[in-house]
């Protein structure tokens, strides 16, 4: 890493120029002339929001000019989560909304493949390729309700399948197709689709990958497909047709758009809580979750989201770096919410290197360049400078999410990436497909913190004894009841799952699983998850503590660590530290002496690892998580399989070291 940097460090306060522009200032203004509310700072309007959770979200129901043909009979229903019900008797259509905003000057959707020039789709074009397959959706008997799946990368085809069902009712599941056909099949055979919309192959690091061999497995699990939409996506590998599943019906994507261009699109209007889309947790053993979120849920939260933190206008180009399989997919859609240009990018963020994406900035003039903590780490740390290669005065914010962001991270981006940048760390989960807390552009970013608590996200850190905490580390809750927060787990009948998921630690309380802390200017940091906790000799710590002080030192010459705490038989606490080391670079004596020098003094001497232990890589999951969890099952005495679903990873033979680890260390044990 860089040079070491205090959490806290003060790195960016907004101009007052940037502050009038906010959307969230004039909400601000409205509130006082329209509602004859006045708040001093965002705080206060915050614990309003969370305080008076009826009053708040009925005003963003108005602000937003939600249509509903019948009005709502209350804003809740019911005493304590998760038996709320929200704006019962309203009928709300996402897809509706989003053509609502419809804009003449800027695309609707910019689309990149590797290796390939943009692709910009006009706002016309996404009506008429939505009402096509809206359209042939309706003529497979598709109704309300019934689902559609599909397998396809991060192009066009999703948005445009997604806003279909959605504008007929229908509810949409997504899988990329980096996923392999059992861990999809475990998605999809829970939610027993009708329709199936696949491509027949994508690229990937400059390579082609066939997925015929996995659709024609898939469509054999899938026993409820009747139609498949094949998409010939790969022009050099094989089409999908009929021979592949003799029981279902073929047809192609482009014969749909080609013969439907004149039809209207029809949008159904639909109950509040009416099923939108269903996303899957990315735990790593068992089945997945079936998380359903509905229609008016992800509406109102994504509006408020889109609008006030991540302050997008209309004519803004949003974009974040994310497969179809990751919640960010289903946000960058929800950009359209508010008039702006939905950029999606099909391939890999490291090729043919890893200035691919910056360069993609520069060439579409982004506004919003947002990614994983992972990757700005890893421009960090290859010495990437996109501001002295790239032209990319037109970016107003850089976001960050899927694991806590190093304060030296949050430095870089400044010292490389613009000093004018808004930094939007955001922390929240497939389980809302939002955020809980994140950015807010009428406040300075310090390194190391995220923000603030989003405005209607009563977000506390918990004691062991259920008491709200701050200035200390405890676990993240959510005490007042979210529109977005899932209306079920599919298949969930009795919601014994979901309420053993979220509120068995604390009834009536959601436990989201990260550590927070809350610092005295309401700024929050995100110290891993609870359930990876470092637990030595009854004093816990997250994970994302250590990795900062063994990565920070550059001289080290570790490039990636990941460290598990495994109590044993005897009582006694094992925690090795497996790191992998810069190419050439080996790991010394001296090198461990320094890594233990430097934890003892920054956290506690006992938190000084047993073991460092070099490693070709560590595991990551797709969206690009490190696998603590199940590396630990593995060395408790798991084998791989059992430990870890193998299809969600980016690396799954990575594994494999941890067994050989296990094997030697302890199989004779």
């Amino acid at each position: 890493m860089e040079k070491h940097i205090q959490e806290g460090t003060l790195l960016w306060s907004p101009t007052e120029e940037s502050k009038q522009k906010a959307n969230l200032t004039k909400f601000l203004a409205w509130l006082k002339d329209e509602k004859k509310h006045s708040f001093r700072d965002y705080q206060s309007l915050w614990e309003w929001s969370v305080a008076d959770t009826d009053a708040f979200w009925a005003t963003l129901w108005e602000y937003f000019h939600i249509d509903s043909p019948v009005p709502y009979s209350a804003v809740t229903e019911g005493e304590e989560m998760p038996g709320i019900r929200w704006f019962p008797g309203a009928r709300v259509n996402f897809a509706a909304h989003v053509f609502s905003m419809q804009q003449e000057k800027s695309p609707a959707i910019i689309s990149k493949r590797e290796g390939e020039k943009p692709v910009h789709i006009s706002w016309d074009e996404l009506r008429e390729q939505t009402a096509s397959i809206a359209a042939a959706l309706r003529e497979f008997g598709v109704k309300p309700g019934e689902r559609v799946a599909a397998y396809v990368p991060n192009t066009p085809h999703a948005i445009i399948g997604m806003l279909a069902s959605a504008s007929i009712g229908a509810v949409w599941s997504a899988c990329s197709p980096d996923f392999g056909a059992d861990s999809v099949a475990e998605r999809f055979t829970q939610i027993e689709p009708k329709v199936l919309i696949t491509i027949n192959g994508y690229s990937y690091n400059g390579k082609s990958h066939s997925r015929k061999a996995q659709v024609k497995r898939l469509l054999t699990e899938l026993e409820t497909v009747t139609h498949c939409i094949s998409i010939d996506y790969d022009k050099s590998g094989e089409k999908i047709t009929g021979d592949d599943a003799k029981s279902v019906n073929f047809v192609a994507w482009e014969e749909l758009i080609s013969q439907k261009k004149d039809d209207v699109l029809t949008i159904e209007q639909l109950p509040f809580s009416h099923p939108l889309w269903v996303l899957y947790s990315s735990g790593t053993t068992g089945l997945p979750k079936p998380i359903v979120h509905g229609h008016g849920g992800m509406l109102i939260e994504h509006l408020k989201y889109m609008e006030f933190h991540a302050d997008v206008k209309p004519g803004d180009r949003f974009f974040w770096y994310s497969t179809t399989g990751w919640m960010m997919w289903n946000v960058v859609v929800a950009a359209l919410l508010r008039g702006a240009t939905a950029v999606v990018y099909d391939g890999s963020p490291g090729y043919p290197d890893m200035d691919v994406l910056w360069k993609f900035a520069e060439e579409v003039k982004l506004t919003t360049f947002g990614t994983s903590a992972t990757f700005l780490v890893n421009c960090m740390k290859n010495g990437l400078k996109p501001s002295s290669k790239f032209q990319l005065s037109a970016l107003r914010s850089v976001g960050s999410t899927g694991s806590p962001l190093p304060p030296e991270a949050f430095n870089w981006v400044y010292e490389h990436i613009g000093n004018h940048i808004h930094l939007n760390s955001t922390s929240g989960g497939t389980d809302i497909c939002s955020s809980f807390v994140g950015g807010n552009p009428l406040l300075p970013v310090h390194a190391g913190e995220i923000q603030c608590r989003l405005l209607g996200a009563s977000v506390e850190a918990f004691d062991e004894n259920g008491k709200a905490i701050q200035g200390r580390v405890g676990e993240m809750v959510i005490t007042r009841p979210m529109p977005c927060m899932p209306l079920f787990f599919w298949g969930d009948d009795e919601g014994s799952r979901y309420r053993e998921s979220y509120f068995e630690m604390f009834p009536g309380v959601w436990r989201h699983g990260d550590w927070l802390k809350i610092t005295d200017r309401n700024s929050c940091v995100i110290y891993g998850r609870s359930d990876a906790t470092l637990n030595k000799m009854g004093v816990r710590i997250g994970t994302s503590e250590i990795y900062r002080a063994v990565e920070a030192d550059p001289s080290t010459g570790i490039a990636d660590s990941l460290v598990v705490s495994i109590e044993q038989a005897d009582g006694s606490w094992y925690m090795p530290l497996f790191v992998v080391m810069k190419p050439d670079v080996s790991l010394t004596e001296e090198t461990k002496k320094k890594v233990g020098a430097t934890i003892r003094e920054k956290i506690a001497p006992r938190f000084v690892p047993d073991e460092i232990i070099p490693v070709a890589e560590i595991p990551y999951t797709l969206s690009g998580k490190k696998m603590e969890k199940p590396v630990k099952r593995i060395l408790e005495g798991h084998p791989a399989e059992k430990a870890a679903s193998k299809d969600s990873m980016r690396n799954p033979e990575s594994l494999k070291i941890f067994e050989n680890f296990y094997a030697r260390h302890f199989g004779e044990k």
